[in-house]
């Protein structure tokens, strides 16, 4: 009898229906181009407008500005769905979750009905350009300027392992606006980047797993950006808002770990049981089914653990800490998780052509991005102390 899992109190009949369409998406749009993507490290432009066709972008944002008026839960099966099949091209996560959000909750009325519509039918790709060569998980330590003359910013500086950066259109950047250190003087600002000059696209990065997702350089000399695309009513709120939305963008990666670690539990069980060793399936060694039984349990914990952090979400009682619990800990659980699997699987799970070895590559970065497992325990463990340090 395998493992009853109960459907969380946030699912219901329309989500449902949707992750069922991402599935569809994925087998039809997706997984046949998987290889030729993989080989050229970054998928074709028209994904998105497929996906915007498909109503998988921007799904919760609200229909006024051309999404799909759904809620945080809509994000979270299109993005349970897609990384359970595996299916990279595109990262919504990062344009829908993340990057519409910070528009829809900074924008003025003008940028919304400007860039959302966009971004829903796949016209503008999104990314957000936090990462700096010197400056990864430490925000505070932005060097990017973006000094005002007249009505424009003159932005100057370079951002790396920014992910869509290849197809991005529509850029969040994180740059410093006035000469205060740390969190302060930072901004958010919105660059179109189509025939900007001074922008500058470098080399497609290659990384050691997440081949269809494109991940580049960015380089800005003297980029000439309009003083009202800064997101919110003043400068120097970058950084608030930064830690605001932060939240969310490490539930959405702590909710594809789950849904990873489940393709890579159901991959191994259907591996064992075929495969045979010693006259008997390998399901049958008491070492296999005492490592499953791991697996699963820390699975089931995590599931757990990221559906209550979901609702959590969807009642806006999130709070940084609980994120970075679930950010952190369902990464390392899936590591685990992977690894065990791809033991199971012997000489095969080091296979590309098994889908356990491509995760194995696809999810060491998951206690990397989103800021690192190390940044997550101090901000818990600052909680603990009333913020002292």
């Amino acid at each position: 009898m395998s493992i009853v899992v109960p459907k969380p109190g946030w699912m219901d009949s329309d989500l449902e229906q949707l992750a069922d369409t991402t599935n569809r998406f994925s087998d039809r749009d997706c997984l046949p181009h998987d290889d030729r993507w993989r080989a050229q490290r970054h998928a074709d432009r028209d994904i998105w407008t497929k996906a915007g066709a498909a109503g998988l972008l921007c799904a919760s944002i609200p229909e006024q500005y051309g999404g799909g008026g759904g809620h945080f839960g809509h994000e979270v099966v299109i993005t349970q769905a897609l990384a359970y099949k595996m299916a990279g091209g595109f990262s919504n996560s990062v344009h829908s979750g993340i990057v519409a959000h910070y528009i829809l909750r900074y924008g003025n009325e003008a940028q919304k009905q400007r860039w959302l519509p966009k971004m829903a039918t796949g016209e503008l790709v999104a990314a957000i350009a936090m990462t700096e060569p010197g400056a990864g998980t430490d925000l505070q330590a932005i060097r990017t300027s973006a000094k005002t003359d007249g009505e424009h910013y003159v932005i100057n500086g370079a951002k790396t392992f920014i992910t869509n950066g290849l197809h991005a259109n529509l850029i969040c950047v994180v740059a410093r606006t006035g000469p205060e250190q740390g969190g302060k003087g930072i901004s958010l600002i919105m660059v179109e980047t189509d025939g900007l000059a001074g922008f500058r696209r470098g080399k497609l990065l290659d990384k050691v797993g997440q081949h269809t997702v494109d991940t580049a350089e960015l380089f800005f000399d003297g980029m000439r950006v309009p003083t009202h695309q800064l997101l919110g009513s003043e400068a120097g709120r970058g950084f608030v808002q930064l830690m605001e939305q932060l939240p969310r963008e490490r539930l959405i990666i702590a909710v594809g770990g789950v849904a990873t670690m489940q393709r890579a539990v159901d991959e191994t069980l259907a591996y064992v049981q075929q495969r045979q060793i010693f006259g008997k399936p390998l399901m049958a060694m008491q070492n296999t089914r005492f490592k499953l039984a791991e697996c699963q349990t820390k699975l089931s914990i995590a599931r757990s653990f990221v559906d209550d952090c979901i609702t959590r979400s969807l009642a806006d009682t999130l709070d940084l800490s609980t994120a970075a619990m679930a950010k952190w800990w369902v990464s390392e659980m899936m590591g685990q998780v992977v690894d065990e699997c791809v033991q199971l699987h012997g000489g095969y799970g080091y296979m590309n052509e098994y889908p356990i070895a491509r995760l194995y590559a696809d999810a060491r970065v998951g206690r990397i991005y989103g800021g690192s497992n190390e940044v997550m325990k101090e901000l818990i463990a600052r909680t603990m102390d009333g913020g002292k340090r």
